[in-house]
């Protein structure tokens, strides 16, 4: 028995590519161009998506078959994805995939109300059911719909393109999708087909059967994670192999590198291509006010409480974590100045996260219109300041509550006395090792009674104990009075070099200790380098030099640690 995720969606057994096409004005005749470009016998399927007029009857699927001899249909409800089928979404309609069904469902009445954006809601659906299988494409249009859908498509591990702007009759749509960074390709319709099929080939055949990779290959990705760690500090070694792989694969595919020992040594010699795969592997996606459902119930029940129970004049604490370009952390800031008393003046927002750029991108606060479309219109004119056409910036009043940091919080000290904290769409790239790691971690970070915001996707299930859900079926958890054991070690990305209100104590007076002394020497001169481990494997002492170094064994450079 299949079992849906938490938004009703189950993943579709079919292994086969299913390519999501969305375009607007101009949209026919790139259509046309593209839909000639595609073999007869490619074994994929195609969905096109179109801003269609809702009050005239679609023609574009008997337009289109007069270009191809792949069949056109235009889709009916439940209608089952085929490869080598080419589908049309009708007018008047919205189109979502569940199961490899292609469900539709009403257009929404009021457009001013609701925001009519059939391409990320079929490109959002699309990835959640057919993951890596999901390529998104997005064509000439208007306006920025398909923007948010191809970062979908690119956080679960699909390939995402646009067509490029000199061939585009309106460069709206694929202009912001370039711009958000949420393409691999650029290309002209006509080139897009082919290149669709070319990564497919090689990622198929450089990914081959993973059971049975040879040792040299399966020690190559070893010795690419231990790279990444050596050069960026993370250690993906306990992130879920196949998305790892999968990115890893993804980028030995757009180099043209067929081994993963080539992909290896050109690793090395590139630093560029290391910070591509690490920002790849890092999959930075994120935006204002995401998942709208969870954000209202959170303004509307969980702040209150927050905000009720806090005693007057004292800080309500809230850490984000793996807060990406700080769409998030300034998303929550607003929310609880929104319902913020007199009495509660003093509000601190903690947003980390390890990429570097991110937060350096958080920290300006300026953001771009395609960046906001999260933002409803009065909190744009309320918490934002236009500085041109396209770029805003948050006020003050909002950037003060904000402090960004570098900061790993699988591997830093873990910030404490929190209210409340956000790990959104984290943990679905760990294993449960990891998963039950950072939740112990944020039971421990949280105050009695704190809460934890999740993605829509992750569950507390693997620490029951430790929270309980606010609302069956909902991201928000409140955090339960049991006791925990939990370990870590002195970092220097700790709280005390953000929080200025934190009391660092006094160092104390040293006298000489001989027996430690005597121990250090023997320690560094005569025996062998290790580290003591707690039951959970979590590093709690090292024991003499225990860094890594790089050095050249018959012309290949390796990693002693």
């Amino acid at each position: 028995m299949k079992t849906p995720d938490s938004n009703g969606k189950i993943r579709s057994p079919n292994l086969f590519p299913v390519v999501g096409v969305g375009a607007s004005a101009g949209g026919l005749n790139a259509f046309r161009t593209f839909i000639k470009a595609i073999p007869e016998k490619c074994g994929m399927a195609f969905v096109l998506v179109q801003h269609l007029d809702p009050k005239h009857d679609s023609i574009l699927s008997e337009l289109l078959q007069k270009v191809t001899t792949i069949p056109v249909m235009e889709i009916t409800d439940d209608m089952k994805v085929e490869p080598d089928h080419i589908y049309i979404i009708p007018s008047n309609k919205l189109l979502i995939t569940n199961d490899g069904i292609l469900e539709l469902s009403p257009r929404p009445v009021n457009p001013k109300k609701e925001k009519n954006l059939p391409i990320d809601l079929f490109f959002t659906s699309l990835a959640e059911v057919h993951q890596s299988h999901a390529i998104g494409v997005v064509l000439s249009g208007n306006a920025s719909d398909g923007t948010a859908g191809l970062g979908v498509i690119r956080e679960h591990g699909g390939l995402t393109f646009a067509q490029d702007v000199a061939s585009a009759a309106y460069s709206g749509m694929p202009l912001s999708a370039s711009q958000a960074g949420v393409v691999d390709f650029i290309l002209p319709p006509d080139k897009i087909p082919a290149k669709i099929i070319e990564l497919h080939k090689a990622l198929h055949r450089v990914g081959g059967d993973q059971q049975n990779i040879p040792v040299r290959e399966e020690n190559a990705f070893k010795q690419i994670l231990a790279l990444l760690q050596f050069r960026k500090g993370t250690d993906f070694s306990y992130y879920r192999k196949t998305t790892i792989y999968r990115r890893i694969l993804r980028r030995m595919a757009f180099n043209k590198m067929e081994t993963r020992t080539a992909y290896l040594d050109f690793l090395r010699a590139s630093r560029s291509e290391q910070d591509l795969l690490y920002q790849d592997l890092l999959i930075p996606v994120t935006g204002f006010f995401r998942d709208p459902k969870s954000f209202s119930r959170l303004c509307s029940e969980v702040i209150p409480q927050i905000v009720k129970a806090k005693p007057k004049g004292e800080m309500i604490r809230i850490w984000v974590t793996a807060c990406s370009t700080g769409e998030e952390a300034y998303s929550l800031a607003i929310c609880f100045h929104e319902l913020l008393s007199p009495n509660h003046e003093k509000i601190q927002v903690f947003a980390t996260d390890i990429s570097k750029p991110a937060i350096a991108h958080a920290r300006s606060g300026t953001y771009n219109k395609r960046e906001l479309a999260g933002v409803s219109a009065s909190r744009l004119k309320q918490y934002f300041t236009r500085n041109n056409d396209d770029l805003y910036t948050v006020n003050k009043q909002v950037r003060e509550m904000c402090v960004f940091a570098e900061h790993n919080f699988l591997q830093d000290p873990p910030f404490r006395r929190m209210d409340f904290i956000s790990c959104r769409n984290v943990l679905i790239y760990m294993e449960p090792y990891l998963q039950k790691k950072a939740l112990t971690i944020f039971h421990y970070a949280l105050n009695s009674n704190g809460f934890l915001f999740l993605g829509r996707t992750e569950t507390t299930n693997s620490v029951p104990e430790l929270f309980s859900p606010v609302k069956k079926n909902e991201k928000l958890y409140t955090r339960n009075d049991v006791p925990v054991k939990y370990n870590h070690t002195a970092h220097p990305k700790g709280e005390g070099n953000m929080d200025a209100d934190v009391v660092i104590p006094k160092a104390k007076t040293l006298h000489t200790d001989f027996q430690k002394t005597a121990d250090d020497i023997i320690l560094s001169k005569y025996t062998p380098a290790g580290v003591i481990v707690n039951d959970l494997f979590e590093i709690v002492q090292f024991r003499g030099n225990t860094t890594c170094t790089w050095s050249n064994y018959m012309g290949r450079q390796v990693i002693t640690c």
